[in-house]
């Protein structure tokens, strides 16, 4: 399974979350309207919600009035209630969706949580940045915001966004003190196999959904706290006041029915895919002991992965653990019991948690300061969790499940990055020299040109950039890309004018020669695509759905990559054929084409329009140029980088090169 199936399942659980709604709505409306009736019969009794049938009146005598019996069936009073329900349960869905829809750090901030500094000091955060960094270089994501919930001493973490290119990390204070590095790292593992996985966008819709069916409860909390201190002026006025007690607890008592159907459906869609990301991060992190050690500590800790703040009630299901206590033997639990996650691992686990200390010792822990560490080891319980837990297959573009070699990769990558360009690529001025030092040029005299150029139009980074462009450029050309991806997190930091001054002079530098490099063409690719500049919004309905739209384009790819891999025009003409070979449907519409007719440009028009194609047909083409590229059996940093511009287009991650001994 690849990376566009896990987004496809993804959706495809949209359908059953919109039947668990309806069902939802559905008691909401029922509660509403049997509320109704019970108000309507009290204050009205004579408008019909009441009958004196002959019955009665034979039994109680002529003459006298026989007792009232409730009358439950008004589809006029059933179709108000259903109305009025469906609008404020909609209305406040979507003002909940729309909040939303700044990305992963809205979804952070409403829970309490702060933005981590990059440049922070402090040993543990520093260690929480580290590890976030080296999973998204890993997996070739962008590197995630990292937040931190302060005020919560429990262990738990989650991941929110629409997408990976808006995602965050958030953290307690409790996990940051009490998990070891390797722990913190199979717990961040977890998190990042959601992000792979499309389970952050269906956890935003279910906390969207939650909000609106509880709104009426609250509504009616609210009605009952309006009139504390009110007193009565007259009978009118008592009547009134009575009127409105009686409606706002009945809005309390269908609010707790909306309740129960929430809770429900939280539970509903996220149990299963617990167990999806343990075996992920097991997999990936190759350290069973790490995720194992995290689950043992909750269970041993007094608080657990308990909550303290009724902010979080809402998105209990984003959570690494179980957030809040349940009633009803764990019906509303919106994870598996932490006893079977640690069975689904360790088969011979003994039932023995144990208690974390107060605070880790940081500085005794094997990591380096700014950089990379925790120690990888092969653990036997591995083949038991593979074996009671179906792994996702890996593969080139994005797989959902990451391999442990990725991880290695991405440490050695990190670790022979210098310290000083990593500490720098996490503030904003840093970053921003950081990026105009990788487009600075060889050539002295074009160099001098660039450097003038940066002077003039951004003198704010000059100094910073001055002392970093000799680091720069020592750098190998594997380790490039992979500092950007560093980098990018802090360019997104920047005010709206400053982020505009700064692609003003990006794109200056890279023509400055009059000519555009793959690496210069993939550098502004993955910017623009971390900056959504290039995003274009498209329902489904609207994406192209047909391989023969865009024959050509697939075409015009494939041959710049042929060109690149194959050296001779019959060494490019065969690598183009087997790339070709991936879309079955093409193989006898296109050749490839002229080396003078895929240029970057071409390229760059082709990416435009795929971008709006399905995903099978993103897929089958990233599956393409990937048999394109290795074609000779390897892969050069060039072919890479336009593999790299091609995978961000199209959205997909792209883990970097192996780093060169």
């Amino acid at each position: 399974m690849d990376f566009f199936e896990a987004q496809a399942r993804a959706r495809r659980r949209t359908s059953r979350l919109i039947a668990l709604f309806i069902v939802a709505v559905l008691g909401t409306i029922a509660a509403g309207y049997l509320g109704a009736i019970a108000i309507l019969g009290q204050i009205s009794p004579r408008a019909g919600y009441y009958q004196t049938g002959d019955w009665n009146v034979a039994v109680y005598g002529g003459g006298t009035k026989p007792p009232p019996r409730t009358r439950w069936w008004d589809p006029g009073l059933l179709a108000l209630v259903t109305i009025g329900t469906t609008t404020v349960v909609g209305l406040a869905a979507l003002y909940k969706w729309r909040e939303f829809a700044s990305g992963g750090g809205a979804v952070a901030e409403s829970v309490g949580g702060r933005l981590v500094d990059p440049a922070t000091t402090d040993g543990a955060e520093r260690r929480l940045l580290n590890v976030v960094e080296e999973m998204a270089i890993a997996a070739g994501l962008p590197v995630p915001g990292v937040y931190l919930l302060p005020e919560e001493a429990g262990i738990n973490a989650f991941a929110a966004g629409l997408t990976p290119n808006d995602a965050v990390v958030a953290v307690t204070r409790g996990t940051v003190q009490k998990l070891t590095r390797d722990e913190l790292q199979g717990v961040v593992a977890h998190e990042f196999s959601h992000i792979l996985n499309g389970d952050m966008r269906m956890n935003l819709r279910i906390a969207a959904i939650v909000f609106g069916i509880l709104v009426l409860g609250l509504a009616g909390r609210g009605i009952l706290w309006s009139l504390r201190g009110v007193r009565s002026r007259g009978k009118s006025s008592g009547g009134i006041i009575a009127l409105a007690v009686v409606t706002g607890l009945m809005l309390i008592v269908i609010g707790y029915v909306g309740y129960f159907f929430g809770r429900m459906i939280q539970a509903a869609v996220s149990r299963q895919r617990e167990f999806l990301a343990d075996a992920s991060a097991v997999q990936f992190t190759r350290n069973p002991g790490g995720l194992l050690g995290a689950l043992k500590k909750i269970g041993g800790y007094a608080l657990g992965s308990s909550l303290q703040s009724s902010r979080s009630t809402a998105i209990g299901h984003f959570f690494f653990a179980q957030a809040f206590r349940t009633g009803l033997t764990g019906l509303w639990s919106t994870h598996p019991p932490l006893e079977e996650r640690i069975r689904a691992i360790d088969p011979s686990f003994d039932g023995e948690m144990f208690d974390p200390p107060e605070v880790v010792d940081v500085a005794r822990e094997s990591f380096v300061d700014a950089g990379v560490g925790g120690v990888r080891r092969p653990v036997a319980a591995f083949a038991s969790a593979a074996a009671r837990i179906r792994l996702p297959a890996t593969g080139l573009f994005g797989s959902p499940s990451l391999t442990p070699a990725q991880l290695e990769n991405a440490q050695a990558l990190l670790a022979a990055t210098p310290t000083e360009l990593r500490l720098q690529a996490r503030t904003a001025p840093g970053a921003s020299a950081l990026v105009y030092g990788l487009l600075l040029d060889v050539n002295p005299l074009l160099r001098a040109k660039q450097l003038a150029l940066i002077a003039r139009l951004q003198p704010k980074v000059q100094d910073e950039l001055n002392r970093l462009a000799p680091a720069v450029a020592e750098l190998r050309p594997e380790y490039k890309l992979p500092l950007l991806q560093l980098a990018l997190p802090a360019i997104k930091t920047l005010p709206p004018e400053e982020k505009s001054a700064f692609l003003g002079v990006l794109d200056e530098l890279v023509h400055a020669d009059g000519q555009v490099s793959i690496f210069e063409f993939a550098l502004q690719r993955l910017v623009a695509h971390a900056l959504e500049l290039n995003a274009t919004p498209v329902t489904t309905g609207a994406r192209i759905q047909s391989f023969a739209a865009v024959g050509p384009e697939i075409a015009t790819v494939l041959s710049a990559l042929a060109h690149l891999s194959g050296g001779s025009p019959d060494g490019a003409r065969a690598a183009f054929e087997q790339g070709l070979r991936e879309v079955p449907l093409l193989a006898q519409a296109h050749e490839i084409l002229p080396a003078d007719q895929c240029h970057l440009a071409a390229v760059e028009r082709a990416l435009d329009r795929l971008a709006i194609t399905t995903d099978p047909i993103r897929a089958r083409v990233l599956a393409a140029a990937a048999r394109v590229a290795g074609a000779d059996s390897g892969m050069r940093v060039e072919e890479y980088e336009l593999l790299r511009a091609l995978a961000a287009g199209l959205d997909c991650p792209l883990p970097p090169l192996v780093a060169a001994a």
